[in-house]
């Protein structure tokens, strides 16, 4: 079935950085708008690997063999180099 329906294409160009803010920005959105559909949907099987890695995760922050950075310490190191 054949309509005839035209539609005229856009082409943008964007740098990586752009691109990587915009994937960055829907994934944020898509995440919050799950959580809040059912705060309960969220939850780690205690046998699953992810589990088990967020564990260890935990205990090496705790014991101070991890630093965490802030999204602005992250953000703001990165622009630099980049300028």
């Amino acid at each position: 079935m054949n309509n005839n329906v035209t539609t005229q294409e856009t082409k943008v160009t964007l740098s990586v950085q752009d691109l990587e803010s915009i994937i960055r920005k829907i994934v944020r959105e898509e995440l919050a708008a799950f959580t809040a559909q059912d705060p309960e949907t969220f939850y780690l099987d205690k046998e699953s690997p992810l589990c088990e890695d967020m564990e260890d995760i935990l205990k090496r922050k705790k014991s101070g063999e991890l630093k965490f950075y802030t999204h602005e310490e992250i953000w703001k190191e990165r622009n630099a180099r980049i300028l």
